[in-house]
């Protein structure tokens, strides 16, 4: 179980996915407007956002194949979420630097759950 920004728990990973992007984006909207933060945001954003609209379309999919295929880009997805998370944090100073930690170690989580479902699809 995870939480959302508003402290409701959370259960079902399309849910989870759905807050997690949208809590990225609000993040993104602290940051200073230099041009790598925009740069930066914008990559965060198409990324985590990709997540859960990967996972989605995995659920409706129509063969094993396109299920994995659909889970493996969501985990993709959540590594790439976490490298423009982990670069805009070390490369600002932030005054909610505490909310990237708590966004990158649900990259972490969400790595660990794509994985578990990749290895139980072999």
């Amino acid at each position: 179980m995870n939480q959302n920004i508003s402290n409701k728990p959370v259960y079902g990973l399309e849910e989870r996915t759905f807050l997690f992007a949208k809590n990225v984006r609000i993040f993104v909207k602290t940051l200073a407007n230099t041009l790598a933060n925009i740069d930066d945001g914008k990559q965060v954003i198409r990324s985590s956002g990709s997540i859960g609209a990967n996972y989605r379309e995995a659920n409706e999919a129509l063969s094993k194949k396109d299920f994995v295929l659909r889970i493996k880009i969501s985990h993709k997805e959540v590594k790439e979420s976490e490298y423009w998370l982990r670069l805009i944090a070390e490369t600002n100073e932030l005054k909610n630097s505490q909310e990237a930690q708590r966004l990158i170690g649900e990259t972490i989580e969400l790595k660990k759950i794509f994985s578990s479902i990749l290895e139980k699809s072999k």
